[in-house]
């Protein structure tokens, strides 16, 4: 017997990736110089020296059995041990090396938090809209209920109002994703503080832990404003991180989970952690990267051509009308769609070869997500078009 719901989730590919495979037959089809690909967010600056010549030095000096075996199943000690003392090192942040589990990547870290923290199908992880449309995929694939609680388009922060009701009893988790895919938004500490105040005050009401699952891939990739680092402000989250975008590896694999110390069952937690991990399949991340990111733990690629792109778009894009909030992280614009029908948009914008995605699997119809992590010709070349479509 083959499972329905397998098959319907991979014999359709989600819209961002649909998007980016029509980019790859558009270029070969009218030439690439004239394909205006926003669709995936595939960092486009190169990993920092450093870290390609840590790897080289691995490659060439270190025994091959060593740097090719297998791990423990939660990750070499020192890799663990080099992670915690990097949040020490920037955050002040006190987490055990035994309590950080190393992945492949962001997406197996939340596929695994998620199984950890799921025991019934009545329990909800709850997303703030817009959120990454994979989100749902990952809970229903743990056995959760997803709720997509409603956006605040003025800031793109968390409405925490509608949160609120929300929240429930059977709440397992709340997802936060600062710099935020896909608006590039940060969350103010303010805000950060007031979702704080009213988990606690559920968690007491409720008689259980509702923990906030940080998903932070893109944390170092900022424009000069404070990402708060959430576990000071709300001590029962769970990190969820990926070096694929502050290293430029996204091809790699390779993450980690951190459970800060004082969060609530800490113990029971990280061993349900490494269970999904066992049910999952997601034990002993790559070695080589493993070794490879516990020398370059607080390195981060180049993101001066990401502001350069940001800021050409911005001012562009609304000196011909289009309504958006500057982003302040991430390397993402999500602007609101001309007429208000974002599919319609993107069909049209598609239609010269001006790749966007439609916001509505973001849970945000209305609004179309940029991807400016490309070159700068094609932000440059691509202007004229936006120009044309509004």
């Amino acid at each position: 017997m083959i499972s329905e719901e397998m098959y319907r989730l991979g014999s359709r590919r989600s819209s961002i990736r649909e998007l980016f495979e029509y980019g790859k037959a558009a270029a070969v089809r009218d030439g690439a110089e004239n394909v205006f690909d926003f669709s995936l967010g595939n960092p486009s600056t190169p990993p920092p020296e450093i870290f390609t010549k840590t790897l080289a030095g691995i490659i060439e000096n270190e025994e091959p059995c060593s740097v090719h075996g297998y791990t423990s199943a939660q990750g070499a000690v020192e890799t663990r041990r080099a992670v915690a003392d990097d949040l020490k090192a920037r955050f002040g942040a006190s987490v055990s090396p035994d309590r950080i589990y190393m992945t492949c990547g962001a997406a197996a870290s939340l596929s695994i938090t998620f199984r950890a923290l799921v025991s019934s199908r009545d329990d909800v992880i709850l997303a703030t809209a817009p959120f990454f449309p994979e989100y749902r995929v990952f809970a229903e694939g743990a056995g959760a209920s997803f709720d997509a609680v409603p956006p605040d388009t003025e800031n793109f922060g968390v409405n925490l109002d509608a949160l609120e009701k929300k929240l429930t009893d059977r709440a397992a988790a709340v997802i936060i994703n600062s710099p935020n895919n896909p608006t590039g938004a940060i969350i103010p500490r303010k805000t950060l503080e007031g979702l704080a105040r009213l988990l606690e005050r559920k968690s007491a009401e409720y008689g259980h832990a509702i923990y906030i699952i940080s998903d932070e891939p893109y944390r170092e990739i900022t424009y000069g404003k404070e990402v708060p680092y959430i576990p000071a402000i709300y001590r029962d989250t769970v990190i969820c991180y990926s070096y694929s975008k502050s290293l430029s590896l996204p091809g790699e694999r390779i993450g980690y989970i951190a459970l800060p110390d004082g969060i609530t069952d800490c113990d029971r937690l990280y061993y349900a952690i490494c269970g999904a991990g066992r049910s999952l399949g997601y034990v002993c991340a790559p070695a080589l990267m493993q070794k490879a990111v516990a020398r370059c733990a607080g390195a981060v690629s180049d993101i001066s051509p990401y502001r350069r792109n940001r800021d050409l778009l911005y001012s562009a894009l609304t000196a011909f009308g289009y309504e958006c909030v500057k982003p302040d992280g991430a390397f993402y614009l999500f602007i609101k769609a001309p007429g208000g029908d974002s599919v319609a948009f993107g069909e049209k914008a598609k239609a010269r070869n001006l790749l966007v995605v439609p916001g509505d699997d973001f849970g945000c119809p209305g609004y179309l997500r940029i991807s400016y992590c490309v070159p700068y010709g094609v932000v440059k070349r691509s202007l004229p078009v936006f120009g044309e479509l509004i």
